[in-house]
Parts: C-alpha cells; structure tokens; sequence
C-alpha cells in the first residue's frame, strides 16, 4: 500500500487525499460531531492541519448553518479554516451510519473537504467535482465496494483532478459515461452548476406575513448560488422593507426567480427574463434545484419570460409565467391576508392594552368616553380609565378595516392599483350588510375581477390615461359595490350569521371538535396557506369580542404556539436523534414558540415533514380540543404568552399548552427513534445538493 499518488497524479491530487486519509468500514462516533472530529484528527496527524479541533470547530460551525448530509446516505462536511495547511479531502465509510441531517436517512459514506483560510476556491472546486460524480450510481457503489484505501483513493482522483488542458473539451463531460442516461435535475444540474458558467441569477422572496419565510428563502438561494459559483442578487419583499435590486443588476440578469406566496412588487422590472416562479417554501426546501432550474431556463429560448404587458406585472400582481390557476387563487388570498395582518396585529393589541389598563367593561363603554370626556374632564373612575377606553378605540377603528383591507388587497392582487378601491368598498359594504369575512373574501375576488375584465378593454388612446385612475375604480366599483349590496349580502350575511351561531352553540365535545380541527389547520403547513385561513377566520371573529371568536382565538394561537416548542423541547432531551444545526435551532424555537411564531419549527419539517408535521398535528389537535374543553378566552390577536394579561382562565391556557407541547414532543421523538425512514445506497444528487 503506498501513502501518495505516483508523480504522474501530480502534485494538486497529492494535496488532495492520500491512503492515510481513508477510513473504511469505521465506526467513528454516533454524532456527526464525533465523526468531524475524527476525521479533523486525521488530517493533523497527516500534518494537514495545526490544531483538530479548531479545524473540527469551524466544521461543525459550517453544520450548524445548514447540514451537509446529502439524498443517498452521503454527507460533505466542509470549511476553511487557518488551522488547515492544504487543501484536503478525507473520507470515511461509516458502520454504522450516521445522521448528518439528509432527509432519507443517515450517511454511510462521509467526505470533510477542508482549505485553509486564503485559499480561494479550491474547495469549491473539490465540492463541485465531488457533486458531479455523486451523480452517478456507479461512483458511489465504487466507494461502498472499494476493497482498500488505494481502491477509494484512485476512484476519487479520478474525479476531482483536473481534466488535462489538452484533452479537454467544451461538451463532453469527463464524469458522465456516454452509455449512462441522464436523469433530468442530475447531471445536468451538476454541469450548469460550474462555476464557469458566469451565470448571473437574480431572485424576489415574499411571504404573507414577510416575517420569517422571505428571509429564509433568501439565505437559501443565496447560499445555493454560492455552492454553485452563480453570481447572484436577492430582493426581499418583507415587512422590514427591502432594497430593490438596481436596474444594473437586473439587466446582467440570465434569470429571474420569485419564490412568493404573495405578489411580486414591481414585476416590470423583469419584462423579458427568463422566469422560474414557485412559493416560498420551495425555495427553503430546494434553493440548490431551483437555480439549477433557473440556469437551465438562462439557456432555454423556449423557457417561460416575464411578460412585459402581464397585468400583474406590477405591484401585487400575483400571476405568474407557469403558475396554475390554482396556484393564482392562493397567492390572491394570500395577498389579502398579508395587508391585512397588520391592521389585525395593531388594532387587536391596542384593544387588549385597552382590556389590561380600563379592565373588561371598557369595551361597552368607550365610545361614549372619548366622545364626551377629556384629560381635563376624566370619567369616573379617573385617568385609567380614560387611558383604556382611548386604546380600546385606537385599536377598535384599526380592526374596523380588517375586512375592507381583506377585500381590497385580494382585488389589488387580481388586477392591481386599480382594484384597491374597488375592493375596498366591496369589502366596506361586506360590513355595513352584516356579510363580515366571508363578504369580505367573495368581495375582493369579484372586484378584483370585475376590475380586470375592464382593463383589458380596447379604448381609443385618448381614454387610455384615465382607464387605471378614473374609468377602471369607477366601474368596477358600481359593479363589485352594486352586487354585493343588492346581490351578495343578504345571503352572505345569512351564512356569516349562521355560523356564529353555529360556532356560539358548540359546547363540550362539538366545541372540542372544533378545536381539533383548528389545531390540525395550524400545525399543517406551519404558517403556509391553511395555518393562515385558521388564523384569519380567527382574528375576523375577535372584533365582535364574544366569547365564542375569543375561545376560536385562544385555541388558534396556543395550537401555532406548539410546533416550535415541541421541537426544541425533543431537540433537547434527545439531542443525538438531531443534527447540530438542529438543535442550535431548537434552543432558538423556545423565543419563537412562545411568541407564537410557528415558523420556528420549519428547518425541522422542511428536513423531515413526514415525521415532524403529522406528529406536530398530533400535539395542535391535542391543545384546540383542551383550550376549548377549558373555555379558555383570548382578548389578543397575537403574542404568546407575552399577552396573558389577555386571557381568560389563565390555568387552562397553560395547561393546554404544556400538554400539546409535551404530546407532539413525545410523537416526534418516538418517531425519529422508531421510524427509519428508507435509505437508498444509490439515489442521484445534484450539484446543489450540498447544504
């Protein structure tokens, strides 16, 4: 057995991986930190490295950002780091496996690429080759069927070394066998992932809330785009505001992606880019495909293009290039429950304020206080009460545009500018009839299309000014207003009555159904499409403030609170069932979970939803029913349990909290220890796999 490549292998695969750095059939720990870390110790006693565990530190550092296992039992831990001397490649085939996060199961095949400090791309470079071949079936069974450490290194040579300048070729690629076929997303994803493609991609990430989904999205992409060399830029939409990508930029653009659940401000900007338009979420779950899809369509003339006169095109506009009518519909609503957020968020928390410093009868009360009374003419009762009813009041008029802001945004989604107005007086007359959120929702839809339907009108060009600001808002508001005040309303406000009725009347185990079925919807999509139709059906009820929208409410947020408390409560007592970019999430999931951000537990169901999100549902369900059972009320549209002065039986929400918690805790443990999920020992992976 020799140590080194012979002289012909040169001296960059040299410094690449040598006998000495193969480990096979080894068993080196049970957590991907014990495996770095031995492999870290390898690469010093090769003298490689200076110091094993800063180098094992910066790696699992790099874990901590997103794991590196990969589809097909493999992982790449990788770094830079001063500790390294030369760039190096180790490699270990593990027994027994371990899990290094990939979403099939755990790795037996195990690489730790390290570079020092300054050495530019080399790294990269290794990542890409190593990518390119782990494309290939073939490749990967060879290193689980190599006999000894020379049989695994010259397989890796053989495809992380340069090609010769002399043999070299613009098509051919030297790791593909040409009788292979090639499955769609692999091989060529790995080759339009070469960095010397100089591609340049440009992206638009906004969610509902433009909280937590916009800015994960972004990171995703971006650090795709870095593992694959594209030049890249992101603008996200969200509620901190965004810094729109200049018009430079944009032009030295191949391809555009938006991943939005929501419009795309400005869609103008794009006319003519190749597009690739998915939501938000795939965007976290598959940032390494989706720029590979958007270099594919950087070189596709057929690949579908902003359209330059799309009514959509603009602010809100929801329509895509490729996006099913379904997918519209939901991004429309979507847009709706976005604008209205903030108004729930303002209007909802200035009233509980107004609870907590008035007391609970302010509510019959402060209309006629702050109408008839002052600072220098206090009510009975003194300053508090005044206080109260002026927070009460603020926060009354803000929530009294939660329905009208519903409606207008969902026709600004349809059609634009010109069908604010419109759905904003659709949505006001919903209201005035009694029709309330659902009035609201029907309202906004035919406005919005009744505000389309006109835009695309032939006009002479005289006219042609006035459509949008004028002629548009007027018609569309006399047919969208005229329907739904002679048409729509009555029957709307029937039903809308109906089910406050309804929903006034639940008690014991109907009630407890209900609260099932909210805390299956807000544990389902973790702040997705059906976690915010729970949500918003909920806030719609609370302006009326009787006890039944007050117990839909408690039970909506303490089922969205459970998710991220229930993970990080499983990530800390089983730590080894995760990997260590979980639980550093985990220890963040108890801020979020108390908050009532149910985003927090993302990272766990994007890298396993078949075994965190049923078992997540497990523990909402468990909560709605108890909230309800308890008849626990909530005053307060949002905040966890920094608003408990809003609740009503305060024992009861924390007993429905700690035990929906504690359930999908115990569901979600069991299953990662119990359940396995398959492993294949061969499954293609593409270049942008690498996490």
């Amino acid at each position: 057995m020799t140590d080194t490549p012979t002289p012909d292998d040169g001296a960059t695969d040299a410094a690449i991986i040598t006998t000495d750095l193969v480990r096979l059939d080894a068993t080196l720990g049970s957590a991907p930190s014990e495996v770095i870390g031995s492999l870290a110790a390898l690469l010093a006693e090769t003298g490689r490295a200076t110091d094993p565990d800063a180098l094992a530190a910066a790696a699992l550092e790099r874990e901590g950002k997103a794991a590196t296992g990969l589809p097909g039992g493999i992982a790449i831990p990788h770094c830079r780091s001063a500790a390294v001397t030369v760039p190096s490649l180790a490699f270990a085939r593990l027994d027994p496996a371990v899990n290094f996060g990939a979403t099939d199961g755990p790795a037996d095949i195990v690489f730790l690429i390290a570079a020092p400090e300054g050495a530019g791309s080399e790294h990269m470079k290794v990542l890409t080759s190593l990518a390119r071949a782990l494309v290939r079936p073939d490749f990967v069974q060879s290193l689980r069927d190599a006999g000894d450490p020379d049989a695994a290194v010259a397989r890796i040579l053989d495809v992380v070394r340069p090609a010769p300048a002399a043999t070299a070729t613009p098509t051919a690629d030297p790791v593909q066998p040409d009788s292979a076929p090639t499955a769609p997303g692999t091989a060529d994803t790995a080759a339009a992932a070469e960095p010397d493609a100089h591609r340049s991609v440009v992206a638009i990430t906004a969610c509902p809330t433009g909280i937590a989904h916009t800015y994960m999205a972004a990171d995703a992409l971006t650090a795709a785009a870095e593992r694959t060399g594209v030049d890249f830029s992101v603008e996200t939409q969200g509620s901190s505001g965004s810094t729109p990508l200049s018009a430079e930029t944009i032009a030295q653009a191949d391809a555009v992606i938006f991943a939005t659940d929501v419009g795309v401000k400005a869609r103008g900007r794009f006319a003519g880019k190749p597009v690739i338009s998915s939501g938000v979420k795939r965007a976290i779950n598959e940032p390494d495909t989706m720029i590979a899809e958007a270099l594919a369509a950087a070189g596709d003339p057929h690949a579908p293009r902003v359209a330059a006169d799309d009514a959509a095109e603009s602010d809100g506009g929801a329509a895509g290039e490729g996006v099913a009518w379904g997918r519209r519909i939901q991004q429309v609503l979507m847009t709706g429950v976005s604008y209205m957020i903030p108004f729930v968020a303002a209007g909802g928390l200035l009233m509980a304020l107004g609870f907590l410093v008035g007391g609970y009868e302010i509510a019959d009360s402060a209309k006629d206080i702050v109408v008839t009374d002052s600072l220098t003419n206090l009510p009975d009762g003194g300053m508090h009460i005044y206080l109260g009813a002026v927070l009460f009041t603020l926060g009354s008029v803000a929530m009294s545009f939660l329905v009208p802001a519903l409606s207008g945004y969902i026709a600004f989604g349809i059609a634009d500018r010109p069908g604010i107005a419109p759905g904003f007086t659709a949505g006001a007359i919903s209201v005035l009839v009694g029709a309330g959120f659902i009035g609201g929702l029907v309202g906004g839809v035919v406005a919005g299309l009744a505000a389309l339907a006109i835009s695309k009108w032939r006009v002479p060009e005289f006219i042609r000014g006035l459509m949008p600001v004028v002629i548009i808002p007027l018609l569309a508001t006399l047919i969208a207003g005229g329907l739904m005040l002679l048409v729509l309303g009555r029957p709307l406000a029937a039903a809308t009555e109906g089910m406050e009725n309804f929903l006034g009347g639940l008690t014991g185990a109907s009630a407890a159904l209900l609260g099932v079925l909210l805390g299956l919807m807000m544990c389902f999509d973790l702040g997705g499409p059906v976690n915010k139709a729970a949500y918003a059906f909920a806030v719609a009820g609370l302006s009326v403030t009787d006890t039944a929208s007050m117990e839909i409410m408690a039970a909506v947020m303490l089922a969205g609170m459970v998710p991220p408390l229930a993970m990080a409560l499983s990530s800390l007592v089983r730590p080894a069932l995760y990997t260590p970019a979980e639980r550093q999430n985990g220890k963040a999931a108890w801020l979020l979970g108390l908050s009532f951000i149910s985003e927090g537990a993302i990272p766990f169901a994007a890298a396993d939803p078949l075994r965190v999100i049923p078992s997540m549902m497990l523990g909402g369900a468990v909560t709605g029913a108890l909230s309800m059972i308890f008849g626990v009320t909530l005053k307060a549209p949002h905040g966890g349990v920094f608003v408990a002065f809003a609740v009503g039986n305060l024992l009861g929400f924390f007993v429905a909290l700690v035990a929906g918690t504690a359930v999908a805790a115990l569901a979600v443990t069991a299953a990662k220890q119990f359940i396995r999920r398959p492993q294949t020992s061969a499954a293609p992976v593409t270049a942008g796999a690498l996490a």
